[in-house]
C-alpha cells in the first residue's frame, strides 16, 4: 500500500512517553520502599539475616 509506513520502531514521542512512565513508576516505588512501614520491615529482615546462625 502506498502512503503507509511500516511500524518497525517507536517514534521519539513514544520513547519520551515511555521514559516519563518509567520515571513515574520509579518515583512511586521509591516512595513505597522508603515509607516507615516498609523501611522497618526491610531493616528487620536484614537484621534477622545477619544474625542467622550457620
Amino acid at each position: 500500500m502506498r502512503g503507509r509506513r511500516g511500524e518497525s520502531g517507536m517514534t521519539t514521542s513514544e520513547y519520551a512517553m515511555g521514559t516519563i512512565a518509567a520515571c513515574a513508576f520509579a518515583a512511586v516505588l521509591y516512595k513505597i520502599v522508603t515509607s516507615g512501614a516498609v523501611s522497618g520491615a526491610l531493616e528487620s529482615l536484614i537484621g534477622k539475616a545477619l544474625d542467622a546462625q550457620f
